[in-house]
């Protein structure tokens, strides 16, 4: 009898153990949706902001990737104090600022304002992504519920990036006003620190390098230095000033990979990417953020200033892309086991390029079924690339070095976000200025301008169709260069 009741209480206690782990998964989910949400989300409101608060053409392209460099220059620095000091300490806090950066955004009143609390919003995002993921590691210490668990962690992920155009499109619709897009965040920021007390446990690591201070600037500077540079050229052309800016971003950049070289703890592990399928692998995270940011980006500048569709109608069109994306992330374990990883990598690069070569043949007038049937072949790519990546980096590296490759996955997806806007966005501004009208720096701020002739419309919409147009063919070249690379590079057979 005292054995029946002691297996009772032993099931009991084992089944609260259970809910309680899914309740901190479930819990977790909100902050990382936010993270991955809020580097798209602006996609389909610039137009908007834009009107609104009148940036320049590289404040318009701070605005929206000040915040995918942050986060990806801080991830392996937070990750390193979180092993020290906590993640639950870490990762609310990084909520709080996260929510204060959010509100602050959405009653920015010009620029300069808005871009600060974006950058709030990184530092704070940054906390949210290697503390959440070692949080659920430690919620669930059987391997196969940790798989599911990291499974949906990543899954959420991928599909905060592909839902946020879309979710961006409905708060215009709804509310008229583009701070919605960050308001939202508000009531989920307040619901986690609520309930995460709750549900989640402190994690620390007894094993933690020293943070190398320096590494840290030099990198966060010299990201920030060179793509201002890049951006101040398109916009304006160049200038000495702008020179300098680049030279020393690349002396700092430079500076540091040497210095991951010799120091005892580096914040990336070089040494990584004397493996060809890890570098292949990381090549394929990165590119492909790249390409979908700047190609959901300039998308839907396109349908609504181009083509003259309402904010709600380019979410609706904006959303089979989505739907295939979240979609393919579910289904991309099934799809590899029949596959296999090596055609899986490849097939991301080809179906991106395939993608976004549609895209060249858009014009003035037409191009919505090309946008639509664009979306849903790179989706697939996309997705197969957000699911996989960080398994096959992880995968191709010894086992004690399997925290430093996801850490590097998760920092070439949020360096690609931002990088794909600042570089791919900056040839298309570049273009836009030099067969523009030259009434002002972007589509938007020309076709706002008082008085503009029809022909000042026309010859905008046609500088920015060709901007778009050289932008998507760089991307789909470098898809497809770096995929024939892959299928040279890779072995027939990726390790499991």
């Amino acid at each position: 009898m005292a054995n029946s009741s002691t297996l009772v209480v032993s099931r009991s206690t084992e089944d609260a153990i259970k809910r309680r782990a899914w309740l901190g998964l479930l819990t977790i989910l909100g902050p990382v949706l936010l993270v991955s949400m809020d580097g798209s989300i602006l996609f389909i409101a610039m137009p908007r902001v834009t009107s609104a608060i009148t940036p320049t053409a590289d404040q318009a392209l701070w605005i929206l990737d000040i915040y995918g460099f942050v986060v990806g220059s801080l991830l392996i620095a937070f990750g390193n104090i979180g092993d020290r000091f906590g993640r639950l300490k870490l990762i609310m806090a990084g909520a709080l600022l996260f929510g204060v950066g959010s509100t602050g955004a959405a009653f920015s009143t010009n620029p300069e304002s808005l871009i600060a609390c974006r950058l709030l919003m990184g530092v704070g995002g940054a906390t949210l992504l290697p503390s959440g993921l070692a949080i659920v590691a430690a919620l669930f210490p059987d391997s196969r519920k940790r798989a599911q668990a990291i499974g949906i962690f990543a899954a959420t992920f991928a599909m905060g990036f592909a839902i946020g155009p879309v979710l961006g499109g409905f708060l215009l619709q709804i509310t008229d006003w583009w701070g919605s897009v960050f308001l939202i965040n508000a009531p989920i920021v307040i619901g986690f620190l609520a309930v995460a007390p709750i549900t989640l446990k402190e994690v620390r690591s007894s094993h933690y390098g020293r943070i190398d201070l320096l590494s840290l600037f030099l990198s966060f500077v010299g990201i920030l230095l060179f793509t201002y540079s890049v951006k101040r050229a398109a916009a304006f052309g160049l200038t000495q000033e702008q020179l300098l800016y680049g030279v020393v971003g690349i002396a700092a950049v430079v500076w540091f990979i040497r210095r991951q070289r010799a120091i005892e703890d580096p914040l990336v592990d070089l040494r990584l990417f004397g493996d060809r399928v890890f570098t292949i692998s990381i090549l394929a995270g990165f590119l492909s953020l790249v390409v979908w940011s700047a190609a959901g980006y300039m998308t839907s500048v396109y349908l609504q200033s181009v083509l003259g569709y309402t904010v709600f109608a380019t979410a609706l069109l904006m959303l089979p892309g989505a739907v295939v994306i979240t979609g393919t992330c579910i289904l991309t374990p099934y799809i590899i086991e029949r596959i296999g990883k090596r055609v899986g990598l490849i097939a991301v690069y080809l179906l991106i390029a395939i993608g976004v070569g549609l895209l060249l043949f858009t014009d003035v007038d037409t191009g919505v079924t090309l946008v639509v049937v664009s979306t849903i072949i790179a989706g697939v790519g996309y997705g197969i690339s957000f699911s996989l990546v960080a398994d096959v980096a992880v995968s191709a590296v010894p086992v004690e070095r399997a925290g430093a490759a996801g850490a590097i996955a998760e920092t070439s997806n949020e360096l690609g976000n931002a990088f794909g806007i600042s570089l791919l966005g900056s040839v298309a501004a570049l273009v836009f200025r030099l067969y523009g009208p030259g009434l002002a720096g972007t589509l938007n701020e020309t076709l706002d301008t008082p008085d503009i002739a029809a022909d000042g419309i026309i010859r905008a919409n046609e500088a920015f169709v060709f901007g778009f147009h050289i932008a998507m063919g760089i991307a789909a070249v470098i898809m497809l260069f770096v995929g024939l690379i892959a299928v040279r590079w890779l072995p027939r057979k990726l390790p499991e």
